[in-house]
């Protein structure tokens, strides 16, 4: 299935080394689950601005309850997410599978429809520069060819870059993506996640990214959060760390371990 556009000129060029900068959400001793059952043991976690977060594990293992507890929608269990800023913009891009297919809208309305807070009779329409902002995202998340299609014609990689547009058009400071490149074939994958890492270093966001592969999702991660309901366990660290650990082994075998020593992880694997 083909999901993606060619590359653009220089799209390829190298991404900025990470620069974190104000600290926007801390997990302290944070322990989710739903009532006063906790599924993962605590952990602490620090997000900066400028910050690429990647979560990995098995479905089933926690993260969109992480992901809940984290954008406030459900209480921790235990301990806390402290939000460093009272008015954080953060975005959230579910998996495709959540989104309606049916929208009545093309890629380009949905981004600026993404713009217009405080949406009014008095100001019904989108000002100059709300479409700049919306056409310059369109671009960056290359979505540019599909723009003006209607959404429900589009491939699942398509719709996930239409939704990624949305999302830098929102100029959010802290993103959340369940596993955005899951429909994609795999160099539209690396893309992707390459634009995502991008978006983190040069508009000094927040990004985490819920990710299958596990090279890919090692490969920029300033950090990673490995989670698993099994055993029970939550990881928090580099590559080598997550890949090394004990409830990761278990769930995966050595070979990441290994190839993390080696500075060289590589594979897919879904989970």
């Amino acid at each position: 299935m083909k999901t993606d556009d060619p590359p653009k000129p220089g799209e390829a060029s190298a991404i900025p080394p990470p620069k974190l900068g104000e600290l926007l959400i801390s997990c302290e001793e944070l322990a989710v689950g739903y009532g006063e059952t906790p599924i993962l043991p605590p952990f602490n976690l620090k997000i900066h601005k400028g910050s690429f977060i990647s979560v990995v594990g098995r479905n089933g293992s926690g993260k969109s309850t992480w992901f809940k507890t984290l954008l406030g929608m459900i209480p921790p269990v235990s301990g806390r997410v402290i939000r460093h800023r009272p008015h954080l913009k953060w975005s959230y891009v579910p998996q495709t599978i959540g989104i309606d297919s049916v929208l009545p809208m093309r890629p380009k309305e949905m981004v600026i429809w993404g713009r217009l807070r405080g949406w009014n009779f008095l100001r019904p329409f989108s000002t100059a520069e709300e479409r700049k902002i919306a056409d310059a995202a369109i671009d960056t998340a290359g979505a540019r060819s599909f723009a003006h299609r209607p959404y429900r014609e589009l491939s699942e990689g398509q719709k996930q870059r239409a939704l990624l547009a949305r999302v830098i058009a929102s100029e959010a400071e802290f993103v959340l993506l369940d596993e955005p490149t899951a429909a994609m074939d795999a160099v539209a994958e690396k893309q992707t996640m390459e634009r995502l890492v991008r978006l983190a270093r040069e508009q000094n966001m927040a990004v985490v990214v819920v990710s299958h592969d596990l090279s890919l999702a090692a490969k920029h991660a300033d950090a990673m959060v490995f989670l698993d309901r099994e055993t029970p366990s939550i990881i928090v660290g580099d590559s080598q760390t997550v890949f090394c650990s004990h409830a990761f082994r278990h769930q995966y075998g050595d070979e990441y371990c290994a190839q993390a020593k080696s500075g060289a992880p590589h594979g897919h694997t879904h989970g």
